[in-house]
C-alpha cells in the first residue's frame, strides 16, 4: 500500500404517610337516608404532588459532600451516574461545574428535594439507589485518566509511547516525558497493530481515501495506521473505536505534538 492511498477513521450503558384519606365513621343509631354530619375530618384529601423528603422541622441539615469547584474521582462517579439517569450529557470531567451543578438541581427538584445545586448525603443516597457501579472506561469516557509507567522501549531517543492499557500516548525524548494525552485505538475487528515502528510520512490535511473523511495531523507508522485528530473522538470519547488508527482527541496538543515530531522517530504501540 502506498503512503497516499492510506487511511484510517473512525466506526461509528404519595406518599410521606401524613395526608392518608380520612375515614368516614358511620354512627349505628343512623338511618341509611338521613345524612352524616359535616367534619372536617371527613373533607377529600388535596391532590397528590411531588414527593416530599424535606427533614422534618428541627432536624439536622444533610452533610455536603461535594459542591462547585471541587474536583477528582468522586466528581467523576457523580457525574457518570447522573449521566446513567439522563441527567447530565457531558463528560464526566471530574470538575464540578455549570453543568455539574444543573444536573443535580434538575435530580433534586425532579425528587422533591431542596434543589440546591450541591450534593448532600440524602441526594447521593437518592442517586446510588437508581444507579449502578460506572466502570473505568465511564468515569475517563471522555479521556483524562493516568498513564501507566513507560515501556522500557521508550527510555530512549525521540519516542511516541502508546500504551493500549492505560489508553494514553506519551511523547517521550531521552527518557523524559514531554507531553501525555487520551488516545483511542481500532475495534476488534481492525485493531491498531502492536510492537516497534518508526513515522514514515507526515500529512497535516491528510483526508482517507479509503473512507473519504479527514485524518488532520497523520503521522503514519505502520501501513495505513497513523497517528492523528479525531473529531469523532472528541465528541463521543471512548464510545466509539477507530479502523486502527491512534486517534487523539485535544486537537491543539495534537497540533503541536505534530510541530515536534520527524520522520523517523520511534513509535512503540504496547500493552
Amino acid at each position: 500500500m502506498t503512503a497516499g492511498t492510506a487511511g484510517c477513521t473512525v466506526q461509528p450503558a404519595g406518599a410521606d404517610g401524613k395526608g392518608g384519606s380520612p375515614v368516614r365513621i358511620e354512627v349505628p343509631s343512623r338511618t341509611p337516608s338521613a345524612p352524616a354530619p359535616k367534619s372536617t375530618a371527613s373533607k377529600a384529601p388535596a391532590p397528590a404532588g411531588p414527593e416530599k423528603s424535606s427533614p422534618p422541622p428541627g432536624a439536622p441539615a444533610p452533610r455536603v459532600l461535594w459542591s462547585p469547584g471541587d474536583s477528582g474521582r468522586d466528581i467523576r462517579e457523580l457525574q457518570a451516574r447522573l449521566r446513567q439517569v439522563a441527567w447530565i450529557f457531558e463528560g464526566p470531567t471530574g470538575t464540578y461545574d455549570d453543568a455539574t451543578t444543573k444536573a443535580v438541581r434538575g435530580f433534586q427538584g425532579k425528587r422533591g428535594l431542596p434543589g440546591t445545586g450541591v450534593t448532600d448525603s440524602v441526594t447521593w443516597q437518592r442517586l446510588l439507589g437508581m444507579t449502578r457501579e460506572p466502570g473505568k472506561w465511564e468515569l475517563y469516557l471522555m479521556g483524562g485518566q493516568p498513564a501507566d509507567a513507560p515501556d522500557p522501549r521508550c527510555r530512549n531517543g525521540r519516542v511516541l509511547c502508546i500504551s493500549k492499557s492505560s489508553r494514553t500516548l506519551r511523547w517521550m525524548i531521552d527518557g523524559r516525558t514531554v507531553d501525555t494525552m487520551p488516545v483511542r485505538f481500532g475495534s476488534e475487528y481492525t485493531p491498531t497493530r502492536e510492537g516497534v515502528f518508526q513515522v514514515y510520512w507526515k500529512s497535516r490535511h491528510h483526508v482517507s481515501t479509503l473512507y473519504d473523511s479527514p485524518m488532520p495531523y497523520a503521522m503514519f507508522f505502520s501501513g495505513g495506521q497513523a497517528v492523528h485528530f479525531s473529531a469523532d473522538f472528541a465528541a463521543r470519547g471512548y464510545g466509539g473505536a477507530s479502523h486502527g488508527c491512534v486517534n487523539v482527541r485535544d486537537e491543539g496538543a495534537i497540533a503541536r505534538l505534530y510541530g515536534q515530531v520527524r520522520n523517523g522517530d520511534k513509535v512503540v504501540v504496547h500493552w
